[in-house]
């Protein structure tokens, strides 16, 4: 079986890669030259300047959506210019519709559709795949984020920069200066990948000035155009920044002892090159990170929750995209949350335009009450650039144990004196991006020999104006373990395709809908179906941005293991039992123009043991422009039974308040109140941001157990940052 696996595997990888070997490169012939400033520039929304009348000015921006056939109604124009130490952009965005606008706070990092915004793409090594996002929306609220996969961007992501926004009745003005230390990018290069992006919400249009089709995100850096600079930008200086925090909490814990500590750590983050960048942490602390939104839990296996913390967030991709979502060699989140993190170091940017690089090397304590032992993490991944947008690259994770508190065999099986992973993989990318896909192959090594398996996969998309489709295959052996990366589950070979088409109106209210189909099998090692799931529904998209779905379901199940079915503790399946159910699901989001916004969703049909589930999700917001923002979700389940689980019922309820004084001054506030982990908490946070990228925080946060369980928890926490940059 792996030998026919590992050859499937080498020929699907050589046909990926003949596929694009001739690849082009798209729009080169969208240029805008962009020349260094004779005088100083002011950010002031304003744009009086003598440099901004002789930049040359990027405008006749290409909509993207509803259609990408025609150019934008609204007009837009950008200009650019520089010094030695600032990037400078002026925006302009008249608008046909007077007064209309819609913001939702002034929130930083906004939610991108539901404002009307203005967004910069810079790719500063032309590879199309990494990068800088910048923006803001109407009212001046920042937007920021690091680029990877050609298109995604990671909003956890700051950097030190300064913007201004002025809006009229019939305009608004942007205008910013981006540091070039707060960027990466490579010395001598004066030629950059560019795109800008605008959505207006009164005319639901989305536009950008190099043209993308409307199957892509606008930030889909295969179509961005090219910043040309008049001389290659300024030679950066030595870079270093100091970010200490200092942090006092008070509360008590579920056995109500009183806690109260007083830390003090911080960062150092030091530019070896212009993009080449080395982080330190000492005594990290990750009181900001927001609480995670709780969910009903139906699933056999492990939920995923995304990394936040802002040590692992810069070139994080680079660690972190190895395999699927599913099959994760290294997951950041499995450091460092159960015990203090004492401290770390990471080397990660770009070499060259060719050359990624990624090394970090982090420390935690030892636990003496689950017989946790000190643990080190180090991992090395490394990124070729093949072709026009491709990648190979290889990873390497290894979890070190010693100074074990009891040093027993039991321990040492659930933590292993090493477990490491080896992998490598290759990232295809088209250069018009209609093709993408991946193949990899991951080996992990384990203390014992009690985790030396392997895992494996291949995945080929395509998605047209009209047309998707995709195929993808995975193998997970069941000796395979990655303890520091995300693998519900192993022993297995998965095969799974799905197919889409979307029908376009040319009149009416309608703007597009259209039919597709997923399939997904899961077979064991002996080729014996354990699970299959099938999915088909009808999706339609107005011109008004508001949506609906309707979708049937199949699913098969054969329980590898007992399972409760509620996931509350109850008695559980037998291992082995077969299940099987149909059920209808549909859903309604509104349009976001409204202050008044909805959601609605259900779901009606069959479950285990031949049960029936019913499920009604709701989710009401409403926005007092732009300053106050109201949330509130229910989520109802009815699960009927047969002896002893009988009927089951759960709410899951999670109000929200979202206050921005102004762009700098936040408080949020969220209640979440989950039946079937009889559990309510709190999450309230003051944040200002006195100075750029640094802030004060105020959070309680409290979890309270209700019956039949017992207890609470809750803490008062008071932290200070200041980056330091000279």
């Amino acid at each position: 079986m792996n030998q026919r696996l590992h050859t499937v595997f080498i020929t699907a990888l050589l046909a990926l890669i003949l596929s694009e070997a001739h690849a082009q490169s798209k729009n080169e012939s969208f240029r805008l030259h962009i020349k260094k400033a004779i005088s100083s520039i002011h950010i002031d929304g304003v744009g009086d300047e003598a440099d901004w009348e002789s930049a040359e000015v990027a405008t006749d921006f290409f909509m993207v959506t509803p259609m990408d056939t025609s150019k934008a109604t609204d007009p837009t124009e950008i200009r650019m210019t520089y010094d030695d130490k600032n990037i400078y952009l002026l925006a302009i965005f008249y608008k046909t519709r007077i007064d209309q606008y819609t913001v939702a706070s002034l929130r930083r990092d906004f939610s991108f559709g539901e404002n009307d915004n203005f967004l910069l793409f810079l790719d500063p090594f032309n590879n199309q795949t990494t990068g800088f996002s910048f923006g803001a929306n109407a009212v001046g609220a920042q937007w920021d984020g690091t680029m990877f996969q050609g298109n995604d961007i990671d909003l956890n992501w700051d950097s030190k920069w300064v913007s201004k926004v002025k809006k009229d009745r019939d305009k608004w003005v942007f205008e910013m200066a981006i540091p070039f230390k707060s960027i990466r990018y490579e010395e001598g290069v004066d030629r950059w990948g560019i795109n800008f992006n605008r959505l207006e919400l009164a005319s639901s249009e989305k536009s950008s000035w190099a043209p993308v089709p409307r199957q892509f995100p606008t930030s889909t850096l295969a179509y961005a155009g090219i910043l040309v600079w008049d001389r290659p930008p300024p030679k950066p200086k030595t870079n270093i920044s100091v970010i200490p925090y200092i942090l006092g909490t008070t509360g008590k814990d579920i056995e109500n002892t009183t806690t109260d500590d007083l830390k003090v750590g911080g960062d150092i983050k030091y530019s070896i090159t212009s993009s080449l960048n080395i982080d330190l942490t000492i005594n990290p602390d990750f009181s900001q990170v927001e609480a995670d939104r709780q969910v009903t839990n139906f699933d056999r296996f492990e939920l995923f929750f995304p990394e936040r913390r802002q040590f692992f967030l810069e070139n994080g991709d680079i660690f972190a995209n190895f395999g699927f979502e599913r099959i994760r060699p290294f997951f950041s989140r499995r450091i460092g949350l159960n015990v203090p993190i004492q401290g770390g170091i990471r080397l990660s940017g770009n070499i060259d335009e060719n050359w990624r690089v990624g090394l970090m090397d982090i420390q935690t304590t030892q636990d003496e009450s689950i017989g946790l032992p000190r643990q080190n993490y180090g991992v090395l991944a490394i990124q070729r650039k093949v072709f026009s947008r491709s990648n190979i690259g290889m990873i390497l994770v290894n979890q070190q144990s010693f100074d074990y508190p009891q040093d027993t065999d039991s321990l040492r099986m659930v933590y292993p004196r090493y477990n490491r992973n080896l992998g490598l993989e290759y990232n295809l990318a088209s250069a018009n991006n209609l093709y993408v896909g991946k193949a990899f192959f991951f080996k992990s090594l384990t203390d014992g020999s009690m985790g030396d398996g392997i895992s494996q996969a291949l995945d080929l998309q395509y998605n047209s104006r009209r047309w998707s489709w995709g195929l993808q295959q995975s193998y997970v052996s069941e000796d395979y373990r990655a303890d520091v990366g995300f693998v519900p589950r192993v022993g297995y070979i998965n095969g799974t395709a799905f197919l889409g088409h979307t029908f376009f109106s040319s009149k009416g209210k309608i703007q597009s809908h259209g039919p597709s189909f997923f399939s997904r099998y899961f077979f064991d090692t002996n080729l014996r179906k354990t699970d299959n799931f099938i999915n088909i529904d009808w999706e339609v998209l107005w011109l008004n941005r508001s949506e609906f779905a309707i979708e049937y379901d199949h699913e098969y199940v054969e329980l590898l293991e007992p399972f409760d079915p509620t996931n509350t503790d109850k008695d559980t399946l037998a291992t082995g039992s077969r299940h099987s159910w149909n059920a209808l699901r549909a859903s309604y989001n509104s349009k976001p123009q409204n202050r008044l916004t909805y959601a609605l969703a259900g779901r009606y049909g069959g479950y285990y043991a031949s049960g029936t589930r019913t499920n009604l999700t709701t989710e009401l917001g409403y926005r007092f422009q732009p300053f106050v923002r109201l949330k509130t979700s229910l989520s109802f389940n009815e699960i009927k039974l047969p002896e002893p689980w009988n009927v089951t019922k759960f709410w899951l309820i999670g109000t929200e308040a979202d206050i921005t004084f102004t762009n700098n001054l936040y408080w949020s506030t969220l209640f979440q109140y989950n039946e079937q982990q009889n559990n309510f908490n709190i999450n309230s946070r003051l944040q200002w941001r006195y100075a750029p990228a640094s802030d004060l925080f105020l959070v309680f946060t409290q979890d309270e157990l209700l019956d039949p369980l017992q207890g609470r928890d809750w803490a008062i926490t008071l932290k200070i940052t200041y980056w330091f940059n000279p």
